[in-house]
């Protein structure tokens, strides 16, 4: 092989490898149009932009439910004080037979009931219910304080107003600051038609265990009282005409 035949190999070597090279640096998306440019980017980026909508949606979603954006206001609210817990099957019971006797009061266009459960705060002779000793009495005051709930529900009226002079009288005047009595400011339940005619179902006490232990939600119920909470400022419960409004069919239902 002539010297000359070899060094054209080497030229035509060293060509392609400078071709190559170009070719390698060359930006591919410099003749594309601006279709083919986002087809192509879209083409490599699809899935980070997928995965980042994903997440921030997510993200937005958490944040919004911790916020209670995606959650509709109750048209009033509820506070239980028991000697015992009710079952979360019996709350929601409760709750709904509330909202079969009311109204759609903030026009959100569902009637939401909500009952807030503070059960067994520590009851003993000495300090009634005990809401300055135990756990409980945090949300229970912060209740009492924000008016978040219209009604009061407990079975040991009693012991409630001696602690909190909660209840107002039954036409809804605020007691005398030395008017610790429960006359005429309660009314039993099993003594209110509306409410111990209310269809509140059963609930499984089985807990899971071969025998059945079906219990009615109106048996839980018939020691309870109910009353309307005294206001002493001008803070109010929401909707606060609208529950006078329910308190007094409840009052003189038949």
């Amino acid at each position: 092989m002539r010297i000359g035949n070899v060094e054209d190999m080497e030229k035509e070597k060293t060509e392609e490898a400078e071709n190559l090279a170009d070719l390698i640096m060359s930006d591919p998306e410099e003749n594309m149009t601006k279709s083919q440019k986002a087809t192509n980017w879209w083409h490599y980026h699809k899935w980070y932009v997928i995965c980042g909508v994903v997440i921030a949606g997510a993200a937005f979603h958490l944040i919004g439910t911790l916020l209670g954006f995606w959650t509709k206001d109750p048209d009033f609210q509820i506070a239980y004080i028991g000697s015992y817990t009710l079952p979360e099957e019996t709350i929601t019971s409760l709750e709904q037979g509330f909202a079969s006797i009311a109204e759609d009061f903030n026009g959100d266009g569902e009637v939401i009931v909500q009952i807030n459960q503070y059960s067994y705060i520590g009851q003993n002779a000495d300090t009634g219910f005990g809401f300055y000793e135990y756990g409980n009495e945090i949300p229970l005051i912060g209740d009492i304080s924000s008016c978040d709930s219209f009604f009061f529900l407990t079975d040991d009226p009693d012991s409630l107003q001696q602690m909190v002079q909660i209840f107002s009288d039954l036409d809804g005047n605020s007691p005398d600051e030395q008017d610790y009595s429960t006359e005429d400011k309660v009314i039993a339940w099993a003594d209110c038609p509306i409410l111990s005619g209310m269809e509140l179902g059963e609930y499984d006490a089985s807990l899971g265990l071969d025998e059945n232990s079906v219990i009615n939600n109106q048996e839980l119920l018939t020691g309870l009282y109910i009353g309307r909470r005294a206001f002493y400022g001008d803070k109010v419960s929401a909707n606060y005409e609208e529950c006078c409004e329910l308190w007094e069919l409840i009052r003189y239902s038949k």
